[in-house]
């Protein structure tokens, strides 16, 4: 196995035969094919992080995710969280139902949201309660 880097383009070869190009920034294609290497037996990890000066633990983890995805799983969107429920209008409307003295649990189930939700953004200091009133006693 040998590569060269070339006019900005990396290429690997088995032999003379070249077997894969890709972009020098391509970080992606460079975690797919050393990790391919690996899997198929062409390339020792520890090869690997002496040839490339990378580190174990990323290689390891490229080559679990060639082993669970193939190479399709280096070329796939991250997963990212959902949008935010409580969003600027949302959290007006939800600011305003508990200054009119509703609970919690109310304004969650008039807005359409997890009680957990609103709770954590009270306590978070997003969301204020007003003070309960109390009564006196004589």
């Amino acid at each position: 196995m040998a590569f060269r880097k070339q006019d900005g383009r990396v290429t690997y070869f088995n032999g003379s035969m070249p077997v894969f190009v890709h972009d020098a920034a391509d970080a992606d294609s460079f975690r797919m094919i050393t990790a391919q290497f690996c899997v198929n037996g062409n390339a020792r990890q520890a090869d690997i992080v002496r040839a490339f000066g990378v580190t174990t633990i990323s290689l390891k983890r490229a080559v679990k995710r060639y082993r669970l995805e193939g190479p399709r799983g280096f070329y796939t969107p991250r997963r990212t969280r959902g949008p935010a429920v409580l969003t600027a209008p949302v959290l007006a409307a939800a600011q305003q139902l508990l200054d009119d003295g509703l609970e919690t649990a109310q304004v969650a189930e008039r807005l359409g949201v997890r009680p957990d939700t609103l709770s954590k953004a009270v306590r978070a200091g997003r969301l204020h309660q007003p003070a309960k009133k109390t009564l006196a006693l004589r």
